[in-house]
C-alpha cells in the first residue's frame, strides 16, 4: 500500500474511533468533535485516561503500536469504571469494539483522578513486563539491535560466535515495512518455528493478498554517515526470495518483505557509482586496488604439500601454529592438506616451515566461467576474476544494450518495480522501448573477507540501499565453538567488549566496564545508607 492508501486507511480508522467513543468523550467533559480529529483525538484521549502525551507517538510507531493500541483500549474502559479482567479481555478480543458497547449500550460514568497503579501484584507485574517490551522494541527497531555472526565469511575480521551490537542510527533508522509482526523477532518465532509476521509468501499472490497491502512503503530517518567503502554492513539478503539462493536459481518459491529477508553481514567493497573488478581474488575500484582497513584479514584457499607423510594431528598442529584454523581437515590427503581459508600473511610465514614442500593457491583463471552473477553466457566471470561492472547510483543513467541488460535487469525489475522484457536487441521497460534507465536508489557490492567461503554479491549481484539496516559497532560477547553445543563453548576474552572497526590492536573494555558498574553499585548503596541515617 502506498502513502495515499495509508492516509485513507488512517482516516477510516479515525472515523471508526470517533463513532465508537464520542459519547465517552462527552462524559469526560470534552466535545464530541474532538473524538474525530486525527492525532488530536489521541492527545485528548491521553488526558481522559490520564496517560502522558508521548503515548501518542507510540500509537503511531509500527510494531510498537501493536502493543500500545490494545493497552489504550483497556485504559479507556478503566477510565469509565470497567476495570475487571473480563473487561480487559473483551477489549482485546473484540479489537476495541467493546468500546462501542460502552458508548451506546451502557450508562458508564467517567472516573476522575482514578488510581493508575494496578490493584493486584499480578497486574503490576504484567504492566511492568508490557512496558519493558515496549521500551526494548523501540530500541531494537530504531536504535540498536543484537546480531550474532553465523558463518565464517568474515573469518579473522569477525568470527563465528561474535555477538555484535548493530547500530541503526549510523545510516539512519529504517522504518519497519511489515506492520503486523511479533516484536523483536525476525523471520521465525523461536521454539514455535512459525513465521513471525502476517504475509502471503506465495509469489503469485504477493500483489493481490490483502495481507501484503498492509506493508508500509520504505522510509528511512536521517543518519549521521553514509555507507562507505570497506564498511562492515548488516543488510537483508536480496536473493532471499529464491528457491535456492546459494545457486541463485530463478525458480520462485516464496516471497518475503524486505525487512524480513535473511540478515547478512559482509564488507561493502564497492559503493554506488564505482566501477568494480576482481583480479586474481583482489578487488579493484575504478582501476586501483582496494586498500582495506588495518583489521581486515583476507583469506583464500590453498593446497599445501608436506615433505614427508605426517600424521593428520601433526599437520593440524603445524597449521594452527600459524593461525590457520578455519575449516581444517577439508580435502586432506596423504602428505597433503587443502586449506579452505588462510591469510596471505599466514601463508608467507608457513612457507618457511621446514616440513612444508609446496603451497599452491586455489584460484580460477580469468575467462574460466563459473556460476556467478549475472549468469549470462556473455560474461565468463568467476569468483576470482570478475567484472568490470558499474554499480548503479541514484539519479545516474546507464545506457542499456542487449549485452549489459543482464547486469541491470534484476535491479530495475526486482528492486525498482518495473517490468523488463527483451525482444531481440530491443529492451522494453513497462511496455515502452528504451535505450537507457535512470536509477532511483543507490546500490552496493558486498563481499566476505573469506573469499572462497562466502556467498555474496559475486553470486546474487547488487545490494539496494533499502535492504541495508545497520552497521556493527561493538562486540559484547564472543564464544569459540558457538555452533558446536554449549559443552564446547569457550569465551574469547580478548574480543569481549571490543570495537568492530578501528586501527591498531583490538582492545577490550570489559575491565573498565566492570569497574564502572562496581563503582556505581558501591556508590548507590552508600547513598541509600546515608539517606536512611538522615531520615
Amino acid at each position: 500500500m502506498n502513502w495515499t492508501g495509508w492516509f485513507i486507511f488512517l482516516l477510516i480508522i479515525q472515523a471508526i474511533h470517533g463513532l465508537g467513543t464520542w459519547k465517552l468523550y462527552i462524559k469526560a467533559g470534552r466535545q464530541a468533535w474532538e473524538a474525530f480529529v486525527p492525532v488530536y483525538n489521541a492527545a485528548i484521549l491521553m488526558k481522559i485516561i490520564t496517560r502522558p502525551w508521548w503515548w501518542v507517538i507510540l500509537l503511531f510507531l509500527p510494531i510498537v503500536n501493536l502493543i500500545m493500541i490494545p493497552s489504550v483500549w483497556v485504559e479507556t474502559a478503566r477510565a469509565f469504571g470497567k476495570d475487571s479482567k473480563l473487561d480487559a479481555l473483551l477489549c482485546i478480543v473484540t479489537l476495541g469494539f467493546y468500546l462501542y458497547y460502552l458508548n451506546y449500550a451502557t450508562d458508564v460514568k467517567f472516573i476522575e483522578n482514578r488510581q493508575l497503579k494496578p490493584k493486584t501484584s499480578s497486574g503490576e507485574w504484567i504492566t511492568s513486563i508490557l512496558f519493558a517490551i515496549v521500551a526494548a522494541t523501540i530500541v531494537h527497531t530504531y536504535f540498536f539491535q543484537p546480531f550474532v555472526i553465523p558463518s565464517s565469511s568474515l573469518e579473522k575480521s569477525l568470527l563465528v560466535g561474535d555477538f555484535l551490537i548493530v547500530s541503526k542510527i549510523h545510516y539512519g533508522p529504517r522504518g519497519p515495512m511489515t506492520t503486523v509482526a511479533a516484536p523483536m523477532v525476525h523471520d521465525t518465532i523461536p521454539v514455535l518455528k512459525s513465521k513471525s509476521y502476517l504475509f502471503s509468501d506465495q509469489f503469485e499472490e504477493r500483489n493481490s493478498s490483502w495481507l501484503n497491502k498492509l506493508q508500509l512503503p520504505y522510509f528511512r530517518l536521517p543518519g549521521f554517515e553514509n555507507v562507505e567503502r570497506n564498511d562492515i554492513v548488516v543488510f537483508n539478503q536480496p536473493a532471499d526470495t529464491l528457491l535456492d539462493m546459494n545457486k541463485f536459481k530463478p525458480d520462485r518459491n516464496y516471497y518475503k518483505p524486505i525487512d524480513k529477508k535473511t540478515n547478512l553481514v559482509k564488507r561493502c567493497v564497492g559503493v554506488a557509482g564505482d566501477t568494480l573488478e576482481i583480479r586474481n581474488g583482489y578487488v579493484f575500484i575504478n582501476g586501483k586496488q582496494n586498500k582495506l582497513p588495518p583489521r581486515t584479514h583476507l583469506q583464500f584457499s590453498y593446497d599445501i604439500k608436506f615433505k614427508r607423510n605426517l600424521q593428520p594431528s601433526r599437520m593440524l598442529g603445524i597449521l594452527k601454529k600459524y593461525d590457520i584454523t578455519d575449516g581444517l581437515g577439508y580435502g586432506s590427503t596423504e602428505g597433503a592438506f587443502r586449506i579452505p581459508a588462510a591469510t596471505d600473511e599466514a601463508i608467507a610465514r608457513l612457507k618457511a616451515h621446514p616440513e612444508v614442500a609446496s603451497i599452491k593457491p586455489i584460484k580460477r583463471a580469468a575467462g574460466e566461467p563459473e556460476e556467478t552473477f549475472p549468469r549470462d553466457p556473455n560474461y565468463k566471470w568467476n569468483v576470482d576474476n570478475f567484472g568490470p561492472l558499474w554499480i548503479p547510483k541514484a539519479g545516474a543513467t546507464v545506457n542499456l544494450t542487449a549485452d549489459n541488460i543482464a547486469i541491470y535487469k534484476r535491479a530495475i525489475s526486482e528492486y525498482e518495480g518495473h517490468e523488463v522484457v527483451t525482444r531481440g536487441n530491443q529492451i522494453f521497460i513497462d511496455d515502452k522501448p528504451v535505450t537507457s534507465y535512470t536509477f532511483n536508489q543507490d546500490y552496493y557490492w558486498m563481499m566476505g573477507d573469506n573469499r572462497h567461503n562466502s556467498i555474496d554479491s559475486r553470486f546474487w549481484g547488487f545490494v539496494p540501499y533499502n535492504h541495508i539496516f545497520g552497521k556493527p559497532v561493538f562486540i559484547w560477547m564472543s564464544i569459540d565453538g558457538f555452533t558446536e553445543g554449549i559443552k564446547n563453548w569457550k569465551f574469547r576474552w580478548d574480543r569481549i567488549f571490543t570495537t568492530v572497526s578501528g586501527s591498531g590492536k583490538r582492545t577490550s573494555y570489559l575491565i573498565p566496564f566492570l569497574v564502572v558498574i562496581l563503582g556505581f553499585t558501591i556508590y548507590n548503596r552508600w547513598r541509600k545508607k546515608k539517606k536512611a541515617k538522615v531520615s
